[in-house]
């Protein structure tokens, strides 16, 4: 059993408020007439357990789930480096500003949001019972 509570009645959506497409997701999200729960990672710490959970339902290194080529993510460590798990969640947890894209979570599937208006996609298509790949991706 995962660490990251899943309920096909509820919505989880771990984003960043500060960041426009966490924003815009939150509202989409928040429009829905299921239950929500809305991590923003801007003022919610996530745990290092919790995101290597993300990343393993995602099918996704922990590395992935960084925006390396973003700004937030420049400069806070030497890109020629190899780093660790451990050296990944520490980074993360330290600057949350780096994860790619806000992370939906509708029962036990997870997906990557890379526009706010995927979130009617995923949620249609949960309602329909279709079973879709975890990474979001068809």
């Amino acid at each position: 059993m995962g660490v990251i509570s899943t309920d096909k009645n509820k919505i989880t959506l771990i984003y960043n408020s500060e960041e426009t497409l966490g924003k815009q997701t939150y509202g989409y999200v928040s429009a829905s007439k299921k239950d929500i729960l809305a991590i923003d990672t801007s003022k919610t710490q996530i745990t290092g357990t919790q995101w290597l959970e993300i990343a393993e339902k995602l099918g996704l290194d922990i590395s992935d789930l960084v925006q390396k080529e973003y700004p937030n993510y420049q400069g806070l460590y030497d890109p020629k480096t190899s780093l660790k798990t451990e050296d990944w969640l520490k980074l993360i947890k330290k600057n949350p500003k780096i994860i790619r894209r806000p992370i939906l979570i509708l029962g036990e599937q997870f997906y990557q949001i890379e526009n706010p208006s995927d979130f009617v996609k995923y949620i249609e298509a949960d309602s329909a019972g279709i079973s879709r790949n975890p990474t979001g991706k068809d």
